[in-house]
């Protein structure tokens, strides 16, 4: 079965950063059996405000993987045996796990993940919601703050259409161009979508802005993200400053 697993508020300023860490969780996972497949990690950014504590940027990690179904509270031990030993200190660690089936509230979950991207949510709210869901939440030290955007996470990535894949591309020459077949020839590509989401066609021409490309989640996909280039009719990838509003 399908589960969805995410984690936040891991570390410090001198520690391994949250993406780098859920990358070592799933990793971990398969190399102990426990993972079957896992997805790409995505990185879900939530509200920055004064009155939430985090670390450089509000951002929580969030992954699907295939599971045996007796392995589910297997994994659920791992993770949580995980943040506990790798967490830095003075973090506020949080981890939720969900179980893909028809009986998942999906439409709530999305909806809270929403809301922590627009306003400050608390805990308590975050925990009744996980009750009522059944989806798993837990706090492994500090304030356990972390269980917001754990839960968060898993609504943005349920959501199909937001959060940046962790990573970097690297597809050709800064100022090269290439046709979008090409592009969504590699195995991490499922596309190349304008700023409303659509598809571009498999022979329109896109231009590189940089020799790094982020891909994005959009309709479930990881997608490259593009703008017209007022000059002309090329399509331009969207630079590392302007994919962050993903």
């Amino acid at each position: 079965m399908d589960i969805y697993i995410s984690i936040d508020d891991t570390d410090n300023l001198e520690s391994t950063g949250s993406g780098e860490l859920a990358d070592f969780l799933r990793h971990e996972l398969q190399d102990n059996g426990l993972v079957s497949w896992s997805s790409s990690i995505a990185r879900h950014q939530l509200l920055e405000h004064t009155s939430i504590a985090y670390t450089s940027h509000n951002s929580s990690m969030c992954f699907q993987a295939a599971i045996a179904e007796h392995s589910l509270a297997a994994v659920i031990e791992y993770s949580q045996s995980f943040l506990k030993r790798r967490s830095a200190v003075g973090s506020d660690p949080g981890l939720c796990v969900a179980v893909e089936n028809d009986g998942l509230d999906r439409a709530r979950i999305i909806e809270f993940g929403l809301a922590v991207k627009q306003s400050v949510v608390t805990k308590s709210l975050a925990y009744a919601l996980a009750r009522e869901t059944g989806v798993h939440l837990s706090e492994h030290g500090g304030t356990g703050d972390g269980i917001i955007g754990a839960l968060a996470a898993i609504g943005l990535y349920l959501s199909g259409s937001d959060g940046r894949i962790r990573g970097w591309l690297q597809l050709g020459e800064n100022r090269q161009s290439a046709m979008v077949k090409d592009l969504c020839s590699h195995a991490e590509v499922d596309g190349v979508v304008d700023a409303h989401g659509s598809m571009l066609a498999a022979d329109a021409r896109v231009e590189f802005n940089g020799e790094k490309i982020k891909t994005v989640r959009s309709n479930h996909l990881r997608v490259i993200p593009v703008a017209r280039d007022e000059a002309g009719p090329v399509w331009k990838i969207l630079t590392k400053a302007e994919v962050k509003c993903f």
